[in-house]
């Protein structure tokens, strides 16, 4: 199991605050793809610049796709930049293989044949897994999912991460999911006065 895949089985089974936008889901992920890669010594982070490491290749065939895209020589990517690159349709590729895997189940609409409905987590050793290191409050689970919206009971401690280079990340996952909302934002305010001056004319 990787962050990223509990992170899409958090956003499936825990209600949030606000609907799940898949550009948002698509940031986090690839933010919860540099965490793990942080986490096995395939990069560091210099400032903001992430550094690969040693040549390791992840059990996951998804954070093996996520090291091979790397920038490996200098000048070096910055973690916010790498999290729009990177992050850009990851959303729909991380629900296809994990449909795929049998750890997510999406219903068709009859409605409309062909497109697939919302997707749920199927009940897998790996939904247990994810749904426990929720319950446990894992701090960086927390983060992640906070970007989305997903918060754990008033009970909850207040999330302590204690390696920088996870934090830092974090930080610019959470900005570049408020940019995002912001670029949504304006985008909404465009089009309704173009829709006010289009039905003035």
């Amino acid at each position: 199991m990787t962050t990223p895949q509990d992170v899409l089985i958090t956003s499936l089974d825990v209600p949030s605050s606000r609907p799940v936008e898949s550009g948002d889901l698509s940031l986090v992920l690839a933010g919860a793809e540099l965490i793990d890669l942080l986490g096995d010594g395939s990069v560091t982070l210099d400032g903001e610049l992430i550094v690969p490491g040693l040549a390791r290749t992840p059990a996951d065939r998804l954070l093996v796709d996520a090291a091979s895209a790397l920038v490996r020589r200098p000048p070096y990517e910055s973690a916010q930049d790498w999290l729009w690159r990177r992050g850009e349709g990851l959303a729909a590729v991380y629900l296809a293989v994990m449909e795929e895997a049998g750890q997510v189940a999406r219903r068709h609409r009859r409605i409309l044949p062909g497109r697939p409905g919302p997707a749920t987590a199927t009940d897998t050793p790996a939904r247990r897994r994810a749904a426990e290191r929720w319950r446990s409050g894992d701090p960086v689970l927390t983060v992640l999912a906070g970007a989305l919206g997903i918060q754990p009971g008033p009970a909850a401690a207040p999330p302590e991460i204690s390696d920088d280079s996870v934090e830092a990340v974090l930080v610019t996952v959470g900005d570049a999911v408020v940019e995002l909302d912001a670029v949504r934002q304006r985008r909404k305010i465009e089009q309704a006065a173009f829709d006010n001056i289009w039905r003035g004319g």
